[in-house]
Parts: C-alpha cells; sequence; structure tokens
C-alpha cells in the first residue's frame, strides 16, 4: 500500500518459480511482479529533511555539536552563547543537505530519462506508444532496429528468416561484436501480425529473478504443448538490437528485476580511510576531553571546599549549591571551553579542501581527450585524498585498455614479412600518424579507413604475385563474415569474430572483395572481375581444433581447401615440403607476438575430385549419425587437413590505448597490484596482458585455474600457491586460525586482515569466470585471495559483472587497503559502486559507467596522472591540514587547561572572548587552507618520474593514530611553554614608567599573541611549496590580528558597546612595552625549536623518498632532466595467440543451412573496375570498416589508427 506517494509495500515471499501469462494484465497483476520503473535515487520531497539529517546526525561530530548547543542554552553552566555554535552547524548541515540534493536530483534525472523512453505495447489489440516504467510482466512489446531493449524479453518472432535476431551485448558482457537470438518456431509463426500477437496467450514458467546473465531456464506452455526455453531465446534488457528491422518479445523481468539490474549491486555511502580515522580519533578526543573536565571539575569541587568557603561572605552560593554539585556545573562548563579540540571549522574546512582539489582535476589539461573534447571531471568531492592510498586497480579490459579497434597491422607471404617500413639506408623506422599511407584508390571497393603503410605489398599484388594472391584469396573465402550491400559498393561487414572482420576488411583493400554469400556460394571481386566460388564445406572452428578450414570450389572447377589457425595446430599438419618456409615463417610469427599481435597462420591443400567426393559421402555419413556424431566428424577433419601448403601469417593488433604499457609500467613502480576482469575469453585477455607489459615473457610462472569442480579448483589454486612459496602451508595453518572461521561474527575487524607475503620471482594468474565461482565461495575464497595476491598480476575471464564487484568485495574483506575499479561499460558498474574509487571512462560503450563513477576521463593513461599527480598530493595536503590544524587547536585549548589551576578551577577563559570567536574563522583558516589547496612537495613532473614517492600514502605513513599522538605530545609540549612563560614573564612584572603590567586582561593578550605567532611559524615551517598566496594568508592574518586587536581594545569601542569589549587600552598598554616583545621572541623560538632540531636530525639519519627526490631537485634547480630515449627493440616471442578468439562454434553450420544469412543480396551489376579513372568514385564510395561493431558509424568521427 502506498503511504504519501513513497511506495512503501507489504514484503512479498521470495518467489520461487515465475509463471505469467502472455496479453493478461489481470492475472500477471496478482502475483505483484516489479514494474519496468528503475529507482536509483536516495529521497523524494518528504524523505529529503529527515532522512539527510539523520544521514548527517549519524557523523559523531555533528551529534557532538548539537549536544554542545544543547549545553549552551543551560544559563548555569553556558561561559559562551549559543549563537557561536549553532550558526556555524546551521552552515554544515546546509551546505551538506544542499550537495546531496544536488546528487540524488541528478540521479532523479537519470531514472526520468530511462523511464520515460518510448516502446510500442501490443494493449487490447492495438500497438500503442507507451513508457518504459508502465510496461509491465506478461505485456508483448515491439523493437525496431538500435533500439535498446526495454526489460527481459522472451522473443517470440523477428523479421529475419528463421526469427533470428542480431544483439549487441556490450553493457552486459564488453563484448560489441554481434551475438544471434533465435525464437521457437511456434511462436516465430506468429510473425508481425497484430491480431495473432494480440491472440497469443501462451503461459511461462521459468526460474525467478537472479543475476546469472548466462543462463536461462524455463518452459512455453502453448496449445497444450511445452516448448523448452533457454538463453537462446531470451532478449536481455542493456541490449541493443542491430540490423533487425523489428522483433516482437514478451517481457519475463522488468526493472530491477532484469538480470542487468540484479548485477548492478547497490549504491553504498563511500567515505575515506581518513574519514573513518577521524570518526575513531573524534570519540578518543571525547574521552580526552571528558578526562580534561572531570580533572577540572574534581580540582573546582577541591577549591571550593577548601577556599571557596572563604569568599561567601560577598560571593554567596545559591540555594542549594555546595562544592560538589559546584564541581557538577563545572565539568559542563569545560565541556564548553575546551570544546575546540574538535571545532566545527575542522569539517567546513575538510570540504572546502576536498572542493578546491577536485577542481584541479576537473581543469587539468593534461587530462583532457581532444578528440572527443572530454574533459576529466572529479564527479564526487568527498574522495579526493584516498586517490593517494590506491592499493589494487580492478580494471575492465574491453574498452579501457584497449580502443574495441582490431587492425590487420603484419603479414608474412611465402617466407617475405611485410607491414614495417624502411628509410633510404635500410633501417626500420617507427610507424606514426605522419609515415605515409598506402594509397587504395586504384580499388572503388576499398574502405576509406583502412591504413597500412609498407607499400611493397601493394606493389606485389599488383605485380600479380600468385603466392601473393594466393593469400589474400584465402582471406576472403575462409571466413564466416556476412556482408551487407544496401547501395552498390557501400559493403557493411557482420562479422561475429573481430579478428575475421579485420582480416576481410584487408583482403577487401588489397583487392580480393569479399561481396556476398549464400549457403552454396561466396562472390568475390577479385582485381575487379567478379568471381563465384562453390562453398562445398565449411569445417567449423572450436576450441580443441582451433582452426577453421572451406572447401570451394573456383569458377575454373579446381577444388581447393583453405585453412587458417594457431601456429601449432597448422605447423603439424604441413607438408615435409614446406620445412624450410616453416622456419623463416617462424620468425616472423616470433617477431610479431613479440610486439604483442595477434597471429594466425594461413596454408591451403588442393584436392583430388574423386577423393573428395568420396570423403564428402563420409562425412554425410558421420553428420546424420546418432551415436559419436562429434568423434566422426573430428577423425574426418583431421584426415582432410593433412598435409597443407604453407602460405604465411597474418598479424593483427588489438589496438590498445596509447599509452597503457607505460601506464601500467608506471603504476606497478608504485606498488599498485593491477587486475584485469573482463568478459572476454581468456586468450584474448591473455594476450591483451601480455601487450600491455601485465604478463612477460620473463615472468617465472603463469598459472591458469580452469578446473570444472570445486575440489579441481581448490587443487590447481594449491599447487600454484606451493610453487611460488613451498613452506606456505605451515603459515596458512597459523592465519587460518586468526582469520575468521565460516558464518562467524567476528568482534575485531583485525582478525580479519590477510598480510601480505612476499614471494621470489614473479607469477601470473588467469582464471575463468566457470571456475572463479568456485573460487569465490565462502570455504575456498582465502586460498583464492592468498594464491592471487602473491601473484604480479592476475587475469579473471569471462566474469559477469557480479564476479567483478564479488572479487572487489572479496580484497576489500580481507585486506586492509584502498581499492580503485575502472572501467567504461554497464558490465563495469557492479564493480565500480564495490570498490573504494570508482573511475569511469567514456568510451564505446555508453556512459554507464561514467554515471556510476566518482571519477571520469576519456583515456586509461590518464590514470597514473590522477593517482601519482592529483592522489598523492591531495592525500599529503589532506595529512598536512589534519595534523596542523589538531595541533593549532589543541595547543588552544591546552593553555585553557592549565590556566585552570590558576583561576581556582572556575571555568573562566584565558583569552579574550572575541578572540576564541575569531581564533578559527578569521585568524587562521585562511593560512591553513592555502597550504592545503596549493602545497607539494615535488612538483607534477617529478611525482610522475619517481613512482615510488606513491608508496607513503598506501602505508598511511603522514597520519595515523601514531602521527595523531605525536601530533598531541607537541601541543602539549607548546602549549606549556605559551602558557608559562608569559606567566613567568608577566608575574610581578613592572611597566617602564614603574605602573603595575600584570593584570588578567594584559597576560591575555601576550598569551593569545604569543599562540597566534607561534603556529604561524609552524605553518611556515610545514609549508614545502611557497606562492603568493600563502604569503599573503600569512602575513595578512598576523596583519588582521594586530588591526582587529587595536580596533577592538579602542577606547571608541568601549564607550559604543561598553560590555561587548571591556579590554579597553590593553593592547596600547601592554605591546608598547619590549619585555612584552621579548617575551613573544622567546616563546616562539621555543616552540619551533625543537621541531626544527628533530626534522634536522631526520633528514640527516632516515631521510624518506620525499627527502631524497627534493633534495635531487634542488641540485637539479627544479627542472628534471629528459627521461632517457627508449630504442624500439625487436623482441621475439614463442607466445603466440591462438585462433579467433572472439569465435564462437557453430557458426559454420549456420551459414551453410542458411539460417543466419539474411535476405537475399541486392542484384549487382557489373563488378566496378580497377582502373585509374575510379580514383574519384572511390573517394565517394561510403564502407565502413568492420571491426567489433557490425553497425554503421557517423560519418563525422571516422577512427583513428
Amino acid at each position: 500500500m502506498s503511504f504519501f506517494g513513497l511506495g512503501w509495500r507489504k514484503r512479498k515471499e521470495k518467489e520461487e518459480e515465475r509463471h505469467l501469462r502472455a496479453n493478461d494484465r489481470e492475472f500477471n497483476l496478482s502475483f505483484q511482479y516489479a514494474t519496468n520503473s528503475i529507482k536509483t535515487y536516495k529521497y523524494n520531497l518528504f524523505t529529503f529533511l529527515p532522512l539527510n539529517l539523520f544521514e548527517q546526525f549519524q557523523r559523531v561530530a555533528n551529534a557532538y555539536f548539537l549536544f554542545l548547543l544543547i549545553l549552551q542554552l543551560i544559563p548555569e553552566i553556558s561561559s559562551l552563547s549559543w549563537y557561536t555554535t549553532v550558526g556555524p552547524l546551521i552552515l554544515v548541515l546546509a551546505v551538506t543537505a544542499a550537495k546531496d540534493a544536488t546528487d540524488d536530483i541528478n540521479r532523479h534525472k537519470s531514472d526520468k530519462q530511462v523511464n520515460n523512453r518510448q516502446v510500442m505495447v501490443l494493449v487490447n489489440g492495438e500497438l500503442i506508444s507507451e513508457k518504459w516504467m508502465n510496461v509491465q510482466v506478461g505485456d508483448i512489446i515491439k523493437l525496431e532496429n538500435n533500439q535498446f531493449v526495454t526489460a527481459d524479453l522472451l522473443l517470440l518472432s523477428s523479421s529475419e528468416p528463421l526469427n533470428l535476431v542480431y544483439v549487441e551485448t556490450a553493457e552486459l558482457d564488453g563484448e560489441t561484436n554481434l551475438k544471434v537470438k533465435q525464437a521457437l518456431t511456434v511462436t516465430g509463426d506468429l510473425g508481425n501480425d497484430i491480431e495473432k500477437l494480440a491472440a497469443f496467450n501462451g503461459e511461462v514458467r521459468c526460474e525467478p529473478p537472479n543475476n546469472r546473465l548466462d543462463k536461462f531456464t524455463g518452459m512455453l506452455m502453448y496449445k497444450d504443448q511445452k516448448y523448452a526455453l533457454d538463453n537462446e531465446k531470451i532478449l536481455l534488457r542493456g541490449c541493443t538490437l542491430r540490423n533487425t528491422e523489428w522483433c516482437f518479445g514478451i517481457v519475463i523481468f522488468g526493472g530491477p528485476e532484469t538480470k542487468l539490474m540484479q548485477n548492478c549491486g547497490k549504491t553504498t555511502f563511500k567515505r575515506t580511510s581518513i574519514d573513518r580515522l577521524m570518526n575513531v580519533l573524534v570519540l578518543w578526543i571525547f574521552v580526552f576531553l571528558a578526562v580534561m573536565c572531570l580533572i577540572l571539575a574534581i580540582g573546582n569541587g577541591i577549591w571550593e571546599h577548601q577556599e571557596g568557603s572563604k569568599f561567601t561572605v560577598f560571593l554567596p552560593w545559591q540555594e542549594g549549591v555546595n562544592a560538589p554539585f559546584s564541581g557538577f556545573l563545572t565539568f559542563w562548563s569545560y565541556v564548553i571551553i575546551l570544546n575546540t579540540v574538535v571545532p566545527i571549522s575542522l569539517y567546513v574546512s575538510v570540504e572546502i579542501i576536498r572542493l578546491g582539489n577536485s577542481f584541479y582535476i576537473d581543469w587539468d589539461r593534461k587530462m583532457y581527450y581532444p578528440r572527443k573534447d572530454t574533459p576529466a571531471q572529479a564527479r564526487t568531492t568527498t574522495l579526493n585524498e584516498e586517490l593517494g592510498q590506491i592499493k589494487y586497480i580492478f580494471s575492465d579490459k574491453t574498452g579501457t585498455l584497449t580502443q574495441n579497434i582490431m587492425t590487420f597491422n603484419k603479414c608474412s607471404i611465402n617466407g617475405k614479412s611485410y607491414g614495417d617500413v624502411f628509410d633510404f639506408a635500410g633501417q626500420r623506422m617507427e610507424i606514426t600518424e605522419k609515415t605515409e599511407r598506402v594509397d587504395f584508390s586504384f580499388n572503388p571497393l576499398a574502405d576509406p579507413k583502412f591504413f597500412f603503410h609498407d607499400h611493397s605489398l601493394v606493389e606485389a599484388v599488383k605485380l600479380e604475385n600468385p603466392d601473393v594472391h594466393t593469400f589474400f584469396r584465402l582471406l576472403s573465402l575462409c571466413h564466416t563474415v556476412m556482408a551487407e550491400e544496401k547501395n552498390e559498393g557501400d559493403l557493411l561487414y557482420q562479422a561475429q569474430s573481430p579478428d575475421e572482420g579485420a582480416i576481410v576488411t584487408a583482403a577487401r583493400n588489397f583487392g580480393f572483395v569479399f561481396r556476398s554469400r549464400t549457403p552454396e556460394t561466396i562472390n568475390v571481386v577479385e582485381m575487379g572481375e567478379n568471381k563465384t566460388y562453390e562453398l562445398l564445406n565449411i569445417l567449423d572452428f572450436n576450441n580443441v581444433r582451433k582452426r577453421m578450414s572451406v572447401i570451394v570450389r573456383s569458377p575454373e572447377g579446381k577444388l581447393t581447401l583453405f585453412c587458417k589457425g594457431a601456429d601449432t595446430i597448422i605447423y603439424e599438419r604441413l607438408h615435409p615440403s614446406c620445412n624450410k618456409l616453416m622456419e623463416v615463417t617462424m620468425e616472423h610469427l616470433n617477431e610479431f607476438a613479440g610486439e604483442g599481435l595477434r597471429t594466425l597462420v594461413v596454408a591451403y591443400k588442393h584436392l583430388d575430385e574423386d577423393y573428395f567426393m568420396e570423403w564428402k559421402e563420409r562425412h554425410h555419413e558421420a553428420n546424420t549419425s546418432l551415436e559419436l556424431k562429434e568423434e566422426r566428424l573430428d577423425e574426418l577433419f583431421e584426415e582432410i587437413e593433412k598435409d597443407l601448403m604453407l602460405l604465411g601469417a597474418t598479424a593483427i593488433e588489438d589496438k590498445l590505448q596509447d599509452g597503457v604499457p607505460q601506464t601500467i609500467e608506471q603504476l606497478s613502480k608504485a606498488d599498485i597490484k593491477i587486475w584485469v576482469l573482463t568478459g572476454d575469453k581468456q586468450e584474448t585477455a591473455e594476450n591483451i596482458s601480455y601487450s600491455c607489459n601485465m604478463l612477460r615473457e620473463e615472468m617465472n610462472d603463469v598459472f591458469i585455474i580452469s578446473a570444472n569442480t570445486p575440489g579441481g579448483v581448490r587443487e590447481e589454486l594449491r599447487n600454484a600457491r606451493m610453487k611460488m612459496k613451498p613452506d606456505s602451508d605451515t603459515e596458512l595453518q597459523n592465519e587460518t586460525n586468526e582469520l575468521p572461521a565460516e558464518g562467524a561474527k567476528t568482534k575485531k575487524k583485525k582478525q580479519q586482515i590477510m598480510p601480505e607475503e612476499n614471494v621470489e620471482g614473479e607469477y601470473g594468474l588467469l582464471i575463468n569466470g566457470h571456475s572463479l565461482a568456485y573460487a569465490l565461495e565462502k570455504s575456498m575464497e582465502v586460498e583464492f585471495l592468498r594464491t592471487a595476491c602473491m601473484c604480479k598480476a592476475v587475469i579473471c575471464c569471462r566474469v559477469t559483472p557480479l564476479q567483478k564487484a564479488q572479487v572487489v568485495q572479496l580484497v576489500k574483506k580481507y585486506k586492509k587497503v584502498i581499492t580503485l575499479a575502472i572501467g567504461d561499460g554497464a558490465n563495469d558498474v557492479s564493480m565500480i559502486k564495490a570498490a573504494h574509487i570508482g573511475v569511469g571512462i567514456s568510451g564505446q560503450e555508453g556512459m554507464q559507467a561514467v554515471l556510476s563513477s566518482d571519477f571520469s576521463f576519456a583515456q586509461f593513461r590518464y590514470l597514473q596522472r590522477l593517482l601519482l599527480v592529483h592522489g598523492r598530493w591531495s592525500y599529503l595536503r589532506m595529512c598536512k591540514f589534519l595534523k596542523y590544524f589538531f595541533y593549532k587547536n589543541f595547543t588552544f585549548t591546552f593553555v585553557h587547561f592549565w590556566y585552570g589551576f590558576f583561576c581556582g578551577f572556575s571555568a573562566q577563559t584565558v583569552y579574550d572572548e572575541w578572540f576564541i570567536t575569531l581564533y578559527n574563522l578569521v585568524y587562521t583558516s585562511l593560512p591553513v587552507l592555502g597550504m592545503s589547496l596549493f602545497d607539494q612537495d615535488v612538483n607534477d613532473r617529478w611525482s610522475m618520474q619517481y613512482p615510488k614517492l606513491y608508496e607513503p600514502g598506501q602505508l598511511n605513513l603522514y597520519f595515523s593514530k601514531w602521527a595523531f599522538v605525536k601530533c598531541v605530545l607537541h601541543s602539549i609540549y607548546s602549549s606549556l611553554v605559551l602558557f608559562f612563560i608569559p606567566y613567568g614573564a608577566m608575574y610581578d612584572t613592572v611597566r617602564d614608567d614603574g605602573k603595575d603590567i600584570a593584570d588578567y586582561q594584559s597576560f591575555a593578550l601576550l598569551a593569545q599573541t604569543c599562540l597566534l605567532i607561534a603556529v604561524c611559524i609552524q605553518m611556515g615551517l610545514d609549508t614545502a611549496y611557497w606562492t603568493a598566496v600563502n604569503q599573503f594568508f600569512i602575513w595578512g592574518s598576523l596583519a588582521v590580528y594586530f588591526a582587529i586587536t587595536f580596533t577592538m581594545y579602542s577606547n571608541g569601542m568601549y564607550l559604543i558597546f561598553t560590555a561587548s569589549f571591556p579590554f579597553i587600552g590593553t593592547a596600547r598598554n601592554s605591546l608598547s612595552q619590549p619585555n612584552v616583545w621579548l617575551t613573544i621572541i622567546l616563546t616562539s623560538i621555543l616552540c619551533v625549536l625543537p621541531v626544527v632540531a628533530y626534522r634536522f636530525i631526520l633528514i640527516l639519519v632516515r631521510p624518506t623518498i620525499n627527502d631524497k627526490v627534493r633534495f635531487k631537485m634542488s641540485e637539479t634547480k627544479a627542472t628534471p632532466p629528459p627521461p632517457p630515449k627508449r630504442a624500439r627493440i625487436r623482441r621475439t616471442s614463442s607466445r603466440r595467440s591462438g585462433y579467433a578468439f572472439s569465435h564462437t562454434q557453430g557458426y559454420g553450420d549456420l551459414v551453410t543451412s542458411g539460417r543466419y544469412l539474411r535476405r537475399t543480396p541486392m542484384h549487382l551489376g557489373r563488378s566496378a573496375g580497377f582502373s585509374p579513372q575510379a580514383r574519384d568514385t572511390a573517394r565517394q564510395s561510403h564502407t565502413v570498416l568492420q571491426m567489433y561493431r557490425s553497425v554503421q558509424e557517423p560519418e563525422a568521427s571516422p577512427p583513428t589508427f
């Protein structure tokens, strides 16, 4: 039942099975299924004020100030006016509430934008446009090309043959290649007939809402028949319909119950480790404050009992007041007076500092990406200093480390390597954007977005080199790519594997244009001549074969088998006559793999007609057999794929974002561990990890965890751990006793912390999604985490969005570290929300990650500047601010404490009341803000050049409980000096003219002047980077102090406001005396002398990394030497990538059966000629290089290679 529109309703029982009926809202509403409306906001109009105040008063300090305010309203104990607390408290609450309201309004807008999207819904026999939020379970909806899928749907019918639809799942698993879904035949017959669809009354029984993206089980009951449902018939929310005119589906799960939303994770309130530490310290301070007040209250009781009775003649006690009661009242009076140990200005200043450091990130031109006009953005202002303490980074792969772009980079044909560029001296040149590109204008069907730089390969094509022609002929025929040609020459490739898209596009540009296909034929334009090859068989890819072959008959009647696959697989099947060519090609393969390229070997074989016909009959028998079908087919494939003739190899670059390897290298030097969590296949992730230097050939070992049972996963993890650290079993027994038992609730959080373990050598770990599911179970999570943390690099493949979040939460649970997650797609949202810091990259997969992130930018390489510069500076500044702020306020407060022993514990203030009010508000606020906004130990260039500077933040060396204790001890020393030296100097002292100077007002003025000058000098010692602003704030604060003091202590102010300004003439009388200034100088020197001596000795005896770098910087006059130029080294590698990493088994059958094919291709006229006269036509033709996506990109923003 709704209450004031808040949507509160009775909690429904846990759903065991979903049961729904098509076109029957009344039936489906009885189950109270969620609607398709989503909600990510926290407040509404009615709940904002109470909920927000409740959240704010959970902060201990806010509750403390509210308590103080209540105390100040009691006249018997209050010595300060109530408005001195209520004003700042309301200001803090209002500023925080305004920030929270702004964030929540943005969430409201985002929800509204999604909920108000329009979709066609079948209601009462008519298709009407309806908002997403009004769609309900059981509704039949119509989707059109390029539309987002509204909810989780059971596909009913589509415009494509055999009821296929093509969807892009980038937001779910990060993959941008198209996937095929197919409806049941019985529902596919409904087509787009509205009457039939409106009459459809099938019932669905299926699994309840869950987060499994790769699994669905259910059953459709229609016309007394039952039909099994699986994941291939389900369209999930977050997918996009591609290359399909229309489709119809019935809503199974809506809104928060969709698999996408089930994987999103909860939005949690993120707080920094310094925030949490401050909460603990504030509790310590409260205890310390209570002890001080108790001491003074006991002192007051004793003093009143022994001495106070002597004054009752002219200062009588009120009725009912005695010495113990006086002590009780004094306790609360001192609570008010000594409250400056936690001034409310501390929290105001912290928010200002964080806001300022956030602006630095927004304004940083070195993190601005001009190609997309995208600046870096700090989307939250509360987590800046946490950026300086990151220990673990969890990164997505696709779109985060890579650009989602596949490029044909190099190749080897008949022992000759193509793709490199040489100068006139024969030296290999580095290819840049300025390197001259090959001119493909001779080919009107060439893709204008394809770039190649080695002119010799084009010359070989034009000179009709037979090996080169055979090579590209193979690339244009041996694949499962589909071609779409809406206008003549305007080709669009649907590549099921991104590798194949790049390879077929390369063949197209070099004159062998794959143009269309049917189940029996492949149409290719070879050097301007239209040829049709008869497709006789496709020997399909699978993960064991790691190769695919096609058998074709050329127009001349020649039978040929073309094969491509992983080098290790193909080399075993080559003819002995290829041995010499194999050695040369192997050298090229090693060189390509050393550069991080994805390699593929291609070979061919001419077939005898009689042999093939006999083999074809045996193939047909095996294909139609009911027993051992797969084994029999594999034997036939092995038989015909032997004695192949080697042609060469291709090298495809899965293009990394600029600067990724260098960024990972720098972050590793800063002792930051990087884990890759990706939805891609293991081979893809492994290849990219080598490309970006996460995995290296020099590593001692790379462990692969791929078992399918819990016992197998445990055994593989244990074997890996024992190899890295043979004695770790004994240590594990000891640590297991410290770690919490299963399901046990630990009282002490420290028991859950897993210590770091050092191993000799460097290791890597790869684990698959199904193995990770077992590894994340309660009984195995410690074993998995322990093994993974011993490794230098960890790559988790084929993981779901929820598993990404679970890995992050596991590290947070057992490791006392700060984590950062970075990604660019909706599948990364749960991980971004789970980590301490979430970073979104505005990439190819939409803006979902950015909208859920704390910081965002356009390129992964900006992460090193965000952490090593902005993060480190923010952490350093915040730590300096807190240490100085606690120092100056504890010193201020302890002087009150010592004074209590000399004023009869009467709760009299040692300072003028105006000084107390202005001390934190005016006199000391701007200097500390200036330091906290502008200070830097070394500049940004040195910060980037020496990543080791980052390590102190990971270890909490700059501000911790011990640093706080040292700060308190320093304050106690300073307060003793600031109280007793002025007290001794003023005791029995006279002026130059012989008059008495030792009155309370003169002492108060001297004490507060000494205090302010001492803390300003301390500020100067703490400042490492001086600017005009710092100078102005420090000297300006002192000038303002003296100006205000002389003004308030003047005759005029006393005459106008007699009660408010009682210190008449004190300033001019005291500050005109030489002994007063001598006391100020002596006090200031004694306050700072131990600090200077301690720091000097520390730098000599135990210099920190900061001290060493600053010394080096001063030697080089603040300009770092130019970094050494990296010579381009030709690396070789024995590790090579496998074949078609994103390829899926079964596409060969789809192609040959015709189920994968779309409509009959348009009638082709004469083929375009390959002549110089065709250049103008070539410039006008608009084709698209098919990479990951199969959607036509806008002309305005072509991809850059």
